[in-house]
């Protein structure tokens, strides 16, 4: 049976994820990035020349 999950990871690449799972004895079949969020300094506000 084939099961479909969605998750958020901080800092972690595909590869890194697919390795934790099988070590835990999960088969992976796929990983596919779908969104990458910009972290939180995208989100501070410039400084102006005041």
């Amino acid at each position: 049976m084939d099961i479909n999950y969605m998750l958020k990871v901080q800092d972690a690449k595909a590869v890194d994820i697919q390795k934790a799972l099988q070590a835990a004895g999960i088969k992976v079949t796929s990983i596919t990035e779908i969104h990458k969020e910009k972290g939180p300094e995208a989100a501070q506000p410039q400084q102006g020349n005041a």
